[in-house]
């Protein structure tokens, strides 16, 4: 029950905003079920007794029977007007729900740290959020189609057999109590094998976007063969997992039909008894068989929409375990408004450790004065990357503070944070979107004419113009259809147009060629005024100008001034420097 209270607690929301058109549709899909199902039956029951008292003298009878042919008719009608009616309303009900738990998820999943991402396939999050939205289609027709409308009839059916014969009112609800107690028991272990299988699959979807996603490397390694035999394995775990969960459904379909045999049987004998002793009409022996054969039909279709139900659950489930977990980044319940402008930043007494209790930093103090331009130095592991994720929140200190202009950047909401920082990575992160789209992505509501403007400080116009499309180009998943070179400077361009205090440059010209990093290089030159600015390098040939190079190992600061005083003191700058190959880092 708790995993149906969990998706009730994320589905009601939405379902709410709907409330009108969801009570219409209960209210409708009753009435109809309750016209069909238990009142047309009984007017087949009159026209029978009708017509078989009238016996040899059927003028006697016509009127009666005209009268209630006519009432059949117009209640037919009426049951196809309703149909017609509700199935536009569950149309209108269900795409308008899909659409907000669709939004939801998306927003729920985005909402997580970048260290979440980095510990989840992409591939398996869009499987398992998908099969959450499909799961919820297949669940409330289940519930409306099968569910509700079986106990309308269970609750209906039973009062009028009661009123005809108390005998077989007491078999038939014996055989529904007995029906339902053994379904419920073998549903109980359908449910473990529906969500193994659920998990297998995910797997399969983590498998395809891994291998897709990397597939130059599959081609470089010649790893192909290796990839397909490692596939196989993972689609065999799956089958093994569908075939216990689908045979195991199969056992219970087998029980059901004997069960659905011997119910059939024993009330059409008792019926036929009841008629003989003159117990019971000729109509009312119809109508109970008619009534037993809707209620067998129902039986069989709601043991088998119920594991429907059942394994929705279960892949619902996967998804609604990751909407519990705690994002391990927070923004502060009464956030304070942005005050970052100048991009004063302050490390003070910060401490900071991974969960792997690795220590990178402790007691790490330093201050980046407004517009002063930093070089951040040092072997792989020495805390540069850190230093920047802990700027940008993708982690929290573990102690201390970080502030830009005096604000504490816990206190706003990270969006807010990071709308104050441009951020070039080393490696270019680009959709599959126009060269317009991405370079506007800093700059959403950006013209134009910043567009080319910007393009151009990054030399990167004049590749663009020479594209088929030009600005309209798509640029393939993650800018495959470009160049590194390229795809960087598009990258560049885009932190150009976000215009923010605060830029950082992780490796921001490590793809391009000596001649382009010259170019650009000037442009940063201009982008830098003004800017608090922080670059990371091994190359260090690119912060040679800056008016201070920092040197971290250890997450301790080991050496800091100017790329003349560093080189003058001849002591682990120098030795970088002595030591580059190439303009790298060996």
């Amino acid at each position: 029950m708790s995993l149906f209270r969990a998706i009730f607690k994320y589905v009601w929301p939405q379902m709410r905003k709907y409330r009108v058109a969801c009570s219409a549709i209960f209210f409708l899909f009753g009435a109809r079920i309750f016209l069909e199902g238990i009142i047309r039956p009984i007017y087949f029951k009159k026209i029978i007794d009708s017509l078989s008292l009238a016996g040899i003298d059927r003028m006697s009878v016509s009127d009666a029977v005209i009268r209630l042919v006519i009432v059949t008719i117009l209640l037919n009608f009426v049951i196809t007007v309703i149909a017609r009616t509700c199935k536009f309303i569950m149309y209108y009900f269900e795409i308008n729900v899909m659409r907000e738990l669709r939004d939801f998820s998306f927003e729920k999943i985005t909402k997580f740290s970048q260290t979440f991402f980095a510990n989840t396939f992409s591939g398996s999050l869009v499987t398992k959020s998908r099969r959450f939205v499909g799961s919820f289609e297949t669940m409330f027709d289940t519930l409306v189609y099968n569910f509700y409308s079986a106990i309308i009839l269970f609750v209906g059916i039973f009062i009028v057999i009661l009123q005809q014969s108390k005998l077989i009112a007491l078999f038939f609800i014996i055989f529904i109590v007995i029906y339902a107690l053994i379904i419920f028991v073998f549903l109980k272990r359908k449910i473990r094998y529906d969500a193994i299988e659920a998990q297998s699959d995910s797997r399969i979807g983590g498998r395809l976007a891994d291998v897709f996603g990397n597939i130059l490397a599959v081609k470089i390694f010649s790893s192909r063969k290796n990839e397909e035999n490692s596939f196989k394995e993972v689609t065999q775990d799956a089958a093994q997992k569908s075939k216990t969960a689908w045979y195991f459904a199969a056992k219970i379909e087998v029980i059901q039909g004997f069960f659905s045999f011997a119910m059939l049987s024993a009330i059409l004998y008792i019926t036929v008894k009841l008629w003989l002793n003159g117990t019971i009409s000729t109509g009312t022996v119809v109508l109970i068989q008619t009534y037993i054969v809707i209620i067998l039909d129902r039986l069989w279709d709601l043991s088998n929409a119920l594991m429907k139900f059942m394994k929705s659950a279960a892949d619902m489930k996967e998804i609604i375990d990751i909407f519990e977990i705690t994002p391990d980044i927070n923004d502060p319940k009464n956030p304070e408004v942005l005050k970052m402008k100048e991009g004063h930043l302050v490390f003070d007494n910060v401490s900071f450790s991974y969960k792997n209790s690795q220590e990178v930093f402790s007691d790490f103090n330093i201050d980046i004065r407004p517009g002063e331009r930093i070089g951040l130095v040092g072997h792989s592991g020495a805390g540069k990357s850190t230093f920047t994720n802990l700027i940008l929140r993708f982690t929290d200190v573990t102690s201390g503070s970080i502030t830009i202009d005096g604000q504490d950047i816990r206190n706003v909401i990270q969006d807010d944070l990071r709308s104050a920082v441009s951020y070039v990575p080393q490696e270019s992160i680009l959709f599959h979107r126009t060269i317009r789209e991405n370079i506007a992505y800093g700059k959403p509501n950006a013209t134009d004419e910043e567009i080319v403007e910007v393009a151009k400080k990054a030399y990167a116009h004049e590749f663009i113009e020479k594209l088929s499309n030009g600005y309209n180009t798509y640029v393939g998943e993650r800018g495959v259809k470009l160049s590194g070179g390229e795809r960087q400077r598009i990258a560049i361009a885009r932190a150009m147009i976000k215009d923010a205090p605060v830029l950082i440059l992780d490796e921001a010209t490590s793809s391009l060629d000596s001649i382009s990093e010259q170019y650009i290089q000037e442009a940063f030159n201009e982008l830098m005024k003004g800017k608090t600015t922080i670059v990371i390098a091994h190359r260090l040939s690119t912060i040679q100008k800056m008016d201070r190079i920092i040197v971290l190992e250890g997450g301790k600061i080991v050496e800091e001034g100017t790329h003349k005083e560093l080189l003058d003191k001849n002591g682990q700058y120098a030795d970088l420097w002595n030591h580059q190959v190439g303009g790298f880092i060996e």
